[in-house]
């Protein structure tokens, strides 16, 4: 298959494969996409005069366009949802519309293009080439998660974990370790490719069915040990305030707004409930206040009128730090506040990984010159913090503040730490996630957000609790498994316990790195063998 056929195939068979992610979930169909992946790489050869005038870009151009047409086709139909932003404010924004929804899948296609690439160069026949394939495609997810501050969104390896049970093996080997598994599984019926291999026994299949009888054997013994243990003397409420984002920064919905946080605070579920006075903690989403807090005293007085002298209060905010020179260059962070019964900001905590174009410019002064803005509309920007580091405040488990897409980063959520026989020294208890996916409405980005969240906590062993704007708000214990939780778009709260962190994982140890080097070693033996192979296609 050539031309315009083989074009429409690679993108159709790549956009199929989103099917594979959060909200569908439907992960066999990887099995059907990717062996027509291997099959269009293995005809991805160059005619003999191309090979001849341009040498080695030539060479490897057809692969590469695959790749990417393929990589196209997946972004596209898993990030679609993108383009919902820009018509929050239609009218700054939507010229913009047909670009983001389109450039940003091609942008992250060039990655897998690239993969696909190097696949080609370890390109052997049989089993062979799956290996390469999964091998290059992981270091490629690995690198666009990485380089450029990274966005490692809907990474393959979350295919494979639509529930708990098959969860539990990313606390071994993280996200990319699951999408080499991933892509070894799914790609491994395009071995049958009629005329190349041979008839004769493939080990590889034996190989990739008992990884899948292992991952789901695992998940289900893991499940079997783990405990409900919650700790003493703290109980959460969150709040799900569902504000529309064309609404949110709106002054004339100043009131409205907070009338809407202080009555879901305090709202009266049953007698053992039956106020903020029951809980310990109140959770806020990120950028709860319509204003900068610490520029209004009147509201943090109505915070300390809510909040009794043992419940604190847990929120997103705005945060202006004022230059001292000039009444100008302020700068303002997106970040998490601690308040106190008496109204007191306790503790502070600024987001470190800033969204590009959504909370800044890349080269921000020069593109507002040219009339560009983010999608916050802030002059200037915000401002990245410094660091992030784990809060701790009286009568509360040690914390880890992620603010909205902070959590989709896997392997760099948390600091190492210390390791001191079995424990982690300074490893904080459970893990905070506010965000405000109001930004895309009712699509599949929140439950692709949700998704990458929930794993992130089996990853590192810790508990979940996240506080979204328009959902979805959850509680998740150490293994994932969702304790409470409000739906996409409904207004409402949560009341729970906190669940207890669990044992140390093996991938909080020691990272991707572990993988990362037996993934490359992999790739390096499977280029070795391709060029020892005189039947390689």
């Amino acid at each position: 298959m050539d031309g315009w056929r083989s074009v429409l195939l690679a993108v159709v068979v790549g956009a199929l494969s989103a099917l594979a992610l959060a909200p569908y979930h439907f992960s066999p169909i990887l099995l059907i996409t990717f062996p027509v992946l291997v099959w269009l790489l293995d005809g991805a050869v160059a005619p003999a005069n191309t090979r001849r005038l341009l040498g080695a870009p030539g060479r490897l151009w057809p692969a590469f366009k695959t790749g990417w047409l393929f990589g196209f086709g997946y972004f596209l139909a898993g990030f679609w949802w993108v383009g919902k932003a820009f018509l929050v404010d239609a009218d700054e924004f939507i010229y913009l519309l047909p670009v983001a929804v389109v450039a940003l899948p091609a942008g992250l296609a060039l990655f897998w293009g690239g993969a696909c690439v190097l696949a080609r160069l370890g390109w052997g026949n049989g089993a062979t080439r799956i290996i390469a394939l999964a091998a290059a495609l992981t270091l490629g997810e690995w690198v666009k998660g990485t380089v450029l501050t990274g966005l490692p969104w809907n990474t393959l390896g979350y295919a494979i974990m639509p529930t708990p049970i098959f969860m539990q093996s990313a606390n071994l080997i993280g996200l990319y370790g699951m999408t080499f598994f991933t892509i070894l599984i799914a790609a491994t019926p395009g071995i049958f490719a009629p005329g190349a291999v041979s008839r004769r026994f493939q080990p590889l299949i034996v190989i990739a069915v008992l990884v899948l009888i292992a991952h789901g054997a695992y998940g289900l013994v893991t499940l079997s040990r783990a405990g409900d243990e919650t700790v003493d003397g703290v109980k959460l409420r969150l709040v799900q305030p569902a504000i529309e984002q064309s609404e949110k920064w709106d002054v004339e919905n100043e009131a409205e707004i907070m009338s809407r946080y202080f009555d879901l605070s305090n709202a009266n579920k049953g007698p053992q409930e039956a106020s903020v006075g029951a809980f310990t903690h109140v959770i806020w989403p990120e950028s709860a206040f319509p204003f900068i807090l610490t520029e209004r005293r009147d509201q943090l007085a109505s915070i300390a009128q809510l909040l009794p002298p043992t419940t604190s209060l847990i929120t997103g905010a705005m945060r202006l730090e004022k230059s001292s020179t000039t009444n100008e260059n302020h700068r303002v962070f997106n970040a998490l506040y601690v308040i106190n019964g008496d109204g007191e900001i306790a503790v502070a905590s600024d987001k470190t990984r800033l969204l590009p174009f959504g909370e800044y410019l890349p080269f921000q002064s020069l593109l507002e010159s040219l009339g560009f803005k983010q999608l916050t509309q802030l002059r200037g920007g915000f401002s990245q913090g410094n660091r992030r580091a784990n809060i701790s405040i009286p009568g509360l488990p040690t914390f880890l503040p992620l603010i909205c897409y902070e959590i989709i980063y896997s392997g760099a959520v948390t600091a190492p730490g210390k390791i001191e026989g079995s424990a982690q020294v300074d490893r904080p208890q459970w893990i905070v996630n506010l965000t405000n996916d109001a930004w895309f409405g009712m699509t599949a980005g929140p439950y692709q957000h949700a998704h990458q969240a929930q794993v992130r906590g089996v990853e590192e062993g810790l508990p979940i609790v996240r506080a979204a704007n328009n959902g979805i708000s959850f509680v998740s214990d150490a293994y994932g498994r969702i304790r409470e939780s409000l739906p996409l778009g409904e207004r409402g709260v949560i009341d729970s316990p906190l669940p207890s962190a669990g044992p140390v994982t093996i991938f909080s140890k020691f990272g991707n790195s572990p993988l990362l080097i037996f993934v490359c070693l992999l790739y390096v033996a499977m280029v070795g063998v391709s060029r020892f192979n005189t039947n390689r296609l």
